[in-house]
């Protein structure tokens, strides 16, 4: 028998004092950069048209938008539909929903705010157009249309 026999060396423990550490420097991570959804759409999501010619919208706190499509189910109907907030409206709502989005803000901020209308590429320009005479009836005359990037010709197939 020999004298120097084989030692058994144990792994050494994996060190976890940093893990709490990067567990925080995560969920801060994502605490910063997620964004939550203002508004949870009723209607089919808007596919919108093309421009060539787009400006992001500054001060998105003083952007009131208004959805307009198809219903998601069966039972909303026929017709283009009209999303305020979290809610299908009329046409004859709109008024009321500006009234309610200036009084959120002071008098310099209103002169600011502009009404984004996110509308789906097939609805009806008749429904747009009672959309922005409501708009006009009460003074809220900057109108943004949403639109995507991209070409212009894929809007009329």
């Amino acid at each position: 028998m020999s004298k120097f026999g084989k030692k058994k060396k144990d792994v050494p423990a994996v060190n976890t004092a940093a893990l709490p550490d990067i567990v925080f420097m995560l969920l801060f991570f994502f605490m910063v950069a997620t964004t939550m959804r203002e508004t949870t759409l009723l209607i089919k999501a808007p596919k919108l048209p093309s421009a060539t010619e787009v400006k992001k919208l500054e001060h998105k706190s003083l952007v009131s938008t208004i959805y307009v499509g198809k219903a998601k189910d069966a039972s909303g109907g026929k017709g283009d539909k009209i999303q305020l907030n979290d809610k299908i409206s009329t046409v004859n709502d709109v008024t009321n929903f500006i009234y309610s989005e200036r009084d959120k803000h002071d008098a310099e901020e209103q002169k600011a705010m502009v009404t984004s209308i996110k509308a789906d590429i097939k609805t009806n320009v008749g429904t747009v157009s009672d959309i922005k005479d409501q708009l006009i009836e009460v003074n809220a005359l900057k109108i943004s249309y949403s639109s995507g990037t991209g070409d212009v010709s894929n809007n009329f197939k």
